[in-house]
């Protein structure tokens, strides 16, 4: 059958040959389909995009928080060492009655190292947030082995001394002792009252 486009009238498309009306229904679909995907389809893609990576991410979210319930006891007793473990370094901090005897420890072990003090000055103490640190200007005059006897010894008491600025010279006489110049800081626990006290001034 031969289809002249020619004849064919809008008008008149109820008369049309059913390959033509067929042929213009295909059309007609294809179209509502484009525009369908194009004004709502696309869009829910997109979106379906979205919320697929946002599930994703979630998923990884879910892992790693239930591999933390998972291991939730042993975080607690790590927790738990980690207390014990502070309160047993907080122990080492003596508190307002033992520093005086702290001080009298740092001199007796120069004194017993054979070293003559010059200076032992302790400074004023200042707070740090749940401590206060007391520095002490030390200078020292002795040989080399004993002014190493002395460091050492600090070192060893029970309680926290740390020492910083160290500086040793010669005298002008060569066969003179050595002096030692250093800064021995140690270190006191603030109790409750003095640390809300400190927390009240900042």
């Amino acid at each position: 059958m031969n289809l002249d486009l020619g004849d064919l009238q809008l008008a008149n498309i109820a008369n049309w040959p059913a390959a033509a009306r067929a042929i213009v229904i295909v059309f007609i679909m294809a179209g509502v389909i484009f525009l369908g995907y194009w004004f709502h389809t696309k869009d829910q893609l997109v979106d379906l995009e979205k919320l697929a990576q946002k599930e994703a991410d979630l998923k990884v979210v879910f892992e790693r928080k239930a591999k933390k319930a998972a291991n939730l006891e042993a975080y607690q007793q790590q927790l738990a060492e980690m207390r014990e473990s502070f309160g047993a370094m907080l122990r080492q901090l003596p508190n307002k009655t033992e520093v005086a005897d702290l001080l009298v420890d740092v001199s007796q072990t120069g004194l017993a190292s054979g070293l003559e003090f010059e200076l032992f000055q302790p400074q004023g103490e200042r707070p740090r947030e749940f401590y206060a640190t007391l520095p002490i200007k030390i200078r020292v005059i002795g040989d080399y082995h004993e002014l190493g006897d002395f460091v050492s010894g600090v070192a060893s008491l029970p309680r926290i001394v740390t020492v910083h600025n160290v500086n040793i010279a010669k005298r002008k006489s060569e066969n003179a002792p050595l002096v030692m110049n250093m800064i021995a800081k140690t270190y006191r626990y603030l109790e409750q009252s003095e640390r809300a006290k400190e927390a009240g001034k900042k």
